[in-house]
């Protein structure tokens, strides 16, 4: 069972053939190919795994339906087939689910169901799983506040629903059985290159100790912060801020995933997920500086509450009904030009030396874009570097009924479905070794047993890692958070000796860090 352990004294120091830097989404996929091609493979990232935009999606594996009309046929074709591979490694984070477009006209369904049915092609979709159209008479069955009467008819098609910062953990776990090091918050502080390869400046931001490390070749993953480790002073790269809001499930209850157009003509989603619906994304410039928590702003709210009341018969929701929010940047490869909506999502390589930057990209195809990267990296090591296994399961993917393991989980542990779904969904076929046989709730839904798993196999370092990118809850159980919090601190506490005064401290920041998500309330 492979665990990612921080352990920076057996990076010190060393000679590796790769070194990555960045550990979202992009950074995971290439260490898990690079070891399992059989190359020595250190990942290195400055705050915690998935801190960024990897953990900030719309958390979607979908082949983006809108691209289409902006004619990227290959990007959609890619995105679309990746959906299976991603399915294939890991069953318990690719959760299939209905997403609805609503069409105000028989006309209007016609052109929807020929797109689609394009997209389905593309994406070599099974029959079994092509799109319907609902009627009004079925849309009142299946989501009841949907505003039939002005949307009488909608297409139903399949697309994946995932856990984003799960998914990237997952893929390192899968990276370190194949031999990777990987280690969070240690920044890189100089890249050095000679004829040989790179001496690399590392900090370990936890206890304050300098190393150096050298690598035949880097690859820089790092996302937003790209730019700032390529060396050149030519704008590859425009960054674009997409925000999400969080409203409580039953202000608007749904049980499909849905695509409301905007008045500027961008479509957003509304999806559905344990205690809450959220809603998103903008698409906006964002010309400060790359940061790990954005801020959401009033305008960037009230945009993306304004289209609910054209496609929902509820009370118009306020900003004071959001209850959480996350904004994350996207690295958009520069079209001058163009605006962010209007921006290709095809991830772009760039060479200088031994260093080898990606950028772009979408977390559907991270497998694909690992491919891409990798064959730069073995022009510059000359030799063809391969994975043999390119869809093995992900750690806690080993299930092939996972709606029997969830009633499994139900049975054993005396669950309801909606804390099984939640197991399920974070820890797939691991749950039974996760939890042990007599867990110790701490929450309605969450157990100690979780926090102790987390601490030993996913580089727990702090308690806001713990809130927001290990168990899920500041967002999608934002009513259990605080519950969390207090049992998270003292057994945190308890397995990494933390004093008191550090217990405190943790515990004051991920209360601010919670507050500050709402901070666009007093703005």
């Amino acid at each position: 069972m492979p665990a990612l352990v921080r352990k920076p004294d057996e990076i010190a120091g060393h000679s590796v053939d790769i070194a990555i830097i960045g550990g979202g989404i992009t950074g995971a996929g290439i260490a898990r190919h690079a070891s399992q091609a059989g190359l020595n493979t250190v990942l290195l990232e400055a705050n915690d795994f998935a801190a960024g935009t990897s953990s900030r999606s719309t958390k979607l594996i979908h082949g983006g339906l809108r691209y289409l009309a902006m004619g990227e046929i290959n990007l959609v074709r890619e995105s679309a087939l990746e959906r299976k591979s991603v399915l294939q490694m890991a069953p318990h984070l690719v959760e299939p689910r209905w997403m609805l477009v609503p069409a105000a006209s028989r006309s209007e369904l016609v052109k929807l169901r020929t797109g689609i049915g394009l997209y389905e092609r593309l994406g070599a979709v099974q029959q079994s799983d092509r799109h319907h159209s609902w009627n009004a008479e079925r849309l009142q069955s299946e989501e009841p506040t949907f505003n039939s009467e002005r949307y009488p008819w909608v297409c139903a098609y399949r697309e994946y629903l995932t856990d984003d910062a799960r998914l990237v953990l997952a893929t390192l776990r899968s990276a370190v059985g194949y031999g990777a090091r990987l280690c969070n918050y240690t920044a890189i502080t100089g890249i050095h290159q000679d004829a040989d390869g790179c001496r690399l400046n590392v900090d370990d931001r936890l206890t304050g100790g300098k190393f150096d490390l050298r690598a035949r070749v880097v690859v820089n993953a790092t996302g937003p912060w790209v730019e700032s480790l390529f060396g050149e002073s030519k704008k590859r790269l425009r960054l674009s801020k997409g925000v999400h809001i969080v409203v409580p499930h039953e202000k608007l209850p749904l049980k499909h995933m849905l695509v409301l157009d905007t008045a500027d003509g961008r479509s957003i989603f509304s999806i559905p997920r344990r205690q809450v619906t959220y809603i998103g994304t903008t698409d906006t410039r964002y010309d400060g500086e790359a940061g790990v928590w954005p801020e959401v702003e009033p305008e960037d709210v009230s945009y993306l509450l304004s289209p609910l009341t054209r496609y929902f018969q509820v009370p118009e929701l306020q900003p004071e009904d959001v209850i959480s929010a996350w904004a994350g940047l996207r690295a958009l490869v520069h079209q001058p030009g163009k605006a962010p909506k209007e921006i290709s999502r095809k991830d772009e390589v760039w060479v200088r030396g031994r260093l080898v930057s990606i950028a772009g990209g979408k977390l559907t195809s991270f497998r694909k874009m690992a491919e891409t990267a990798m064959a730069a990296v073995g022009k510059i090591l000359n030799k063809r570097i391969d994975m043999p296994q390119p869809l093995a399961r992900l750690p806690g993917g080993d299930i092939d009924d996972v709606h029997g393991f969830r009633e499994q989980i139900a049975r054993r542990y005396q669950l309801g479905p909606a804390v099984a779904e939640r197991l399920l969904r974070l820890y797939g076929s691991e749950v039974n070794t996760v939890l042990g046989d007599r867990p110790e709730p701490v929450s309605d839904s969450v157990f100690a047993e979780e926090i102790h798993w987390s601490l030993a196999n996913e580089s727990l370092v702090h308690l806001e890692d713990l809130l927001y990118r290990r168990l899920r809850v500041a967002w999608f159980d934002p009513t259990e958070a605080d519950s969390v919090l207090v049992a998270g601190a003292r057994i945190m506490a308890e397995h990494l000796q933390w004093s008191d005064t550090v217990r405190v401290e943790e515990i004051e920041a991920t209360r601010t860090r919670l507050a500050r998500d709402l901070g666009f309330v007093s703005r």
